[in-house]
């Protein structure tokens, strides 16, 4: 066995252990019914309108130690969504825009998590991740607050409350139907309520 073969196994038997360390850090999340909300805007003949659309499944895991290795993937229920405006919820949910009959849930899955300046990700941290709308999958980085419940302890991680807010182009997604009426941008502004599971 060659001395660079043994290096190689070496070094494979040190990472296991880590790896499984790595993971065993991570600790499972559920969303809360209450106080979670997926909110998103958009310019409607020059008029901001707003609309929110249900999680219908969530995995959360959050590694409290090392939250840049924490992992989110979370499923929307398109054809739930509601717009403020009650016409514009069926051109919304339409062939050319969402396209809610082929495509019923868009998915966004965490690939990336960049803490901010101080290293916490209550100031100015980041997550990056894939979204998928339509059947088009492409990166999207969302601005990211996590804060404790307040009031509580700062060992008490039992609760939580994350914030996410972004924007992205609906036509990289094919969503460009109504081109005349509707902007390009959509804002996301994203509260979920977490329960750490027990």
């Amino acid at each position: 066995m060659s001395a660079l073969t043994r290096r190689s196994m070496l070094a494979g038997l040190v990472a296991l252990p880590l790896a499984r360390q790595a993971q065993a850090a991570l600790v499972p999340y559920m969303l809360s019914p209450v106080g979670t909300s997926v909110g998103f805007s958009f310019m409607l003949s020059g008029v901001a309108q707003s609309g929110t659309m249900p999680i219908q499944s969530a995995n959360v895991q959050i590694d409290t130690d090392q939250l840049q290795n924490s992992r989110v993937t979370v499923v929307l229920n398109v054809a739930a969504a509601r717009t403020r405006l009650p016409f514009a919820r069926g051109p919304m949910l339409s062939q050319s825009v969402l396209n809610a009959q082929d495509f019923p849930t868009i998915t966004f899955k965490s690939t990336r998590i960049q803490l901010g300046p101080t290293g916490r990700i209550s100031e100015g941290a980041t997550i990056t991740g894939d979204l998928t709308v339509r059947g088009v999958t492409r990166p999207v980085t969302l601005r990211a607050n996590l804060y404790r419940r307040p009031g509580t302890a700062a060992d008490d991680l039992s609760a939580l409350s994350i914030l996410l807010s972004g924007a992205l182009n609906r036509h990289a997604y094919g969503a460009s139907g109504y081109p005349d009426l509707v902007a390009d941008t959509v804002t996301l502004n994203i509260r979920a309520e977490l329960i750490r599971k027990t």
